[in-house]
């Protein structure tokens, strides 16, 4: 199977922005935003600033939902017909429903499509998905590729820190507790990924600025060991000037081929809020 014939497609979620979609021949399957009675898909006809504003106007966070298994069916069903082989990369099964009904039209397709649980979000799920690209362009098979990816998801550092909790406790994420504690002491938690799940890891105290620094700091203390061909830095709506100072950190303190600015997009936005920004690889 040459590599022409292989597609790797992902949930739109990974949060990879148009230039890098394009570059690779990524196929993307657009979540469902709902604002009040209005649905709209993810990448496609909505912008994180229709959910800041949506959230300002109402106080009320859009939902979300998972293409169904109908829809999965159909997409692959469109590039299994055209002679290839698709390999879907969703977002973590413990965050939405997407993989299961992605798992299940797979299994439709007599082996021409494949669909993996990134066990992450944003573009930690998007690190595998370029990994999928990168060895589809070595000439690897579908099914080494699928074989790596598993191996490779739990070593993703899908972190980051938000600006606010405030999306994050009107989620049900975070208690109240939490919430009004991290106001009133200026607290900035690290969250963090394991086994497919989001939880608090470290918090840190004072204006943003300061955390982010001691955050990638903390990030290059624990991870010395790491894939060096990429990195992103992923943010939905943060100062540039925090952005380019985080940059310029992980410049210092990591060896990476590529760091990658993407702004989130509307599901992960949704959850996380304004100002939340991650450093995400792949640790060894």
């Amino acid at each position: 199977m040459g590599t022409s014939d292989i597609v790797i497609s992902s949930d739109s979620t990974c949060d990879l922005g148009e230039k890098l979609i394009s570059e690779r021949g990524i196929r993307i399957m657009p979540l469902t935003v709902m604002l009040g009675a209005d649905s709209h898909r993810d990448g496609i006809d909505i912008v994180p600033e229709d959910i800041f504003a949506y959230f300002d106007k109402t106080g009320e966070l859009p939902k979300t939902a998972a293409p169904s298994v109908e829809e999965y069916e159909n997409f692959f069903a469109t590039l299994v017909q055209a002679g290839k082989t698709v390999i879907h990369i969703n977002i973590s099964s413990k965050a939405s429903g997407s993989f299961g009904f992605a798992e299940t039209a797979a299994k439709k397709f007599g082996g021409k499509a494949f669909a993996v649980d990134s066990h992450a979000l944003s573009t930690g799920q998007g690190l595998l998905v370029m990994k999928a690209c990168d060895l589809r362009d070595e000439g690897k098979s579908a099914e080494e590729i699928v074989a790596e990816l598993e191996k490779l998801k739990d070593k993703v550092n899908t972190s980051f820190v938000p600006d606010t909790l405030l999306y994050l406790y009107k989620g049900g994420r975070c208690s109240t507790l939490s919430y009004y504690g991290s106001k009133v002491l200026s607290i900035h938690p690290m969250i963090d990924m394991k086994d497919g799940k989001l939880y608090p890891k470290k918090k840190y105290i004072g204006k943003m600025a300061r955390c982010l620094k001691n955050y990638v700091g903390d990030l290059a203390q624990e991870y010395p060991a790491y894939d060096s061909r990429r990195c992103f830095i992923t943010h939905s709506g943060s100062d540039p000037e925090l952005v380019a100072a985080v940059r310029a950190q992980v410049e210092s303190l990591f060896t990476f081929d590529e760091i990658i600015e993407t702004v989130a997009g509307s599901i992960i936005t949704s959850h996380c809020g304004k100002n939340t920004l991650g450093v995400l690889f792949i640790s060894k």
